[in-house]
Order: structure tokens, then C-alpha cells, then sequence
């Protein structure tokens, strides 16, 4: 998939746990770990604000995007 999720490099940067996170954006601690782990097929604009908020950061620190093509020819 194109887009990355660097949820997981936020948290470690700002050193909060899945725990805490998942208490300051009311996420349950499944949903929020679907979307750490990449597995997410979507993202509410509400939920990603929350977490920005949460991180201290802009969407462009969690989420990436990798051409497919780009990313296959690199190898």
C-alpha cells in the first residue's frame, strides 16, 4: 500500500505508550493499534486530529506516502 503509517514513530519520539494515547483520543486500544500496525483501511479527519493534537504533530508525521513503483525499483 502507497501510504505509511509512522504512527508508532510519533508515539516513540514523544515517548507515549498505546495505553495513554488510546485515553487522550478516545480510541479504543484495538482501533488504535490497527491503525500503529498499518492495518487501517481508513482514517476519520476526526481522528486524525485528535491524535495530532494529542502528538504535537502534523498528519504528515504519521502518514506517508510511497510510490509503489518507486518503492519496488529502490529494491
Amino acid at each position: 500500500m502507497p501510504i505509511i503509517v509512522n504512527l508508532d514513530v510519533m508515539m516513540a519520539k514523544r515517548k507515549i505508550s498505546l495505553n495513554e494515547l488510546s485515553q487522550r483520543v478516545d480510541l479504543t486500544l484495538s482501533n488504535l493499534s490497527i491503525l500503529k500496525t498499518g492495518k487501517a483501511k481508513a482514517i476519520r479527519f476526526s481522528t486524525l486530529h485528535s491524535i495530532c493534537n494529542a502528538l504535537d504533530c502534523q498528519p504528515g508525521d504519521i502518514l506517508e506516502y510511497v510510490d509503489d513503483n518507486k518503492r519496488t525499483t529502490n529494491r
